[in-house]
């Protein structure tokens, strides 16, 4: 940290003192999840997953208009960065949802959850909200000295949904604080206004936690993909290197009928599945690098078509 060091007499006293600048620290508080045993019980195995993520909802008072965009973007960068995840960007997601005239922020309906995976071969979404935000100003006064702190908090919810069943798979709560200090001698040192870097940091540090445990809970489904195409024994997948898919990977592959309801809350829980066959990936396709090829090892006699599902053989 960078010091002006300052003399002063004072009574025939020599007083030494230092005009520092800006000093900033950043804390986070553990998530509060839904499945608070089972948080850390699956650890990551296998190829990436494929998510997206919608713009998140500002529900407090405090910075209308940039506060969820923001909190989607820091969770989109967090979730890329743990290179366990290939995310949807979320201005492709936008366009979609635009174009089928469905709800592009907030807490999006099972309906649509299911809906938007299909169309973009997803496994699951993530919605959110920035349910509170605050900046408070703390400060002591001396005879000679003055310190002067910028305290944001934030807390940040989020929930994971299931694209095949529009489930929610996990609700997740995080808080992070941001705190910047000011400190002046005798009228010199540092002064301003608001820092808007608080905004940033509380965020990330609320945001950031959330990634383990989405890896977690989808880690207990076995991983998926889509077929994109087919043509004879040959399947084209949505999923390729980029996806650390590789060859020689076996798959076990359906194709998704009706929908089957609780009969009770009348919500989806999954859908009716007929078994297609067995493949394995042979090779990778196109210029995207997230495209592979498949061969179908044992067929069932029901042919196979675009939007159906390929799994991780156990």
């Amino acid at each position: 940290m960078k010091r002006n060091e300052l003399i002063a007499v004072v009574g025939g006293v020599v007083l030494f003192a230092a005009a520092c600048a800006p000093s900033k620290s950043v804390k986070m508080q553990q998530a509060l999840s839904a499945n608070e045993t089972e948080r850390f019980e699956s650890k990551y195995t296998g190829p990436k997953r494929r998510i997206g993520v919608v713009e998140f909802e500002n529900k407090s008072a405090y910075g209308q208009g940039r506060l969820g965009g923001a909190a989607s973007d820091i969770l989109i960068t967090e979730l890329v960065k743990s290179g366990k995840f290939i995310v949807v960007e979320r201005d492709k997601m936008n366009k979609i949802m635009e174009e089928q005239k469905l709800q592009a922020q907030g807490a999006i309906d099972q309906q649509t959850a299911v809906q938007i995976g299909k169309i973009m071969g997803l496994e699951a979404i993530v919605t959110g909200s920035v349910s509170q935000f605050g900046v408070k100003k703390e400060g002591s006064d001396y005879l000679l000295a003055q310190s002067k702190q910028q305290v944001a908090d934030v807390t940040v919810d989020i929930r994971l949904v299931d694209t095949q069943s529009g489930q929610v798979l996990m609700a997740d709560s995080g808080k992070g604080q941001a705190k910047s200090k000011k400190k002046s001698f005798l009228g010199m040192g540092t002064k301003g206004g608001y820092d808007e870097t608080l905004e940033g940091e509380a965020l990330r540090a609320s945001i950031v936690q959330f990634v383990d445990n989405i890896a977690s809970q989808l880690n207990k489904k076995a991983w998926s993909c889509m077929i994109a195409d087919a043509s004879g024994e040959e399947l084209y997948l949505n999923a390729g290197q980029d996806s650390g898919v590789k060859t020689g990977m076996k798959l076990v592959c359906y194709h998704q009928g009706a929908e089957i309801r609780d009969p009770r809350s009348n919500l989806v829980i999954g859908h009716r599945e007929e078994y297609i066959g067995a493949a394995e990936v042979q090779r990778y396709c196109g210029d995207s690098g997230d495209c592979s090829i498949a061969k179908m090892l044992r067929a069932a006699g029901v042919t196979a078509k675009a939007h159906d599902i390929c799994r991780l053989a156990k």
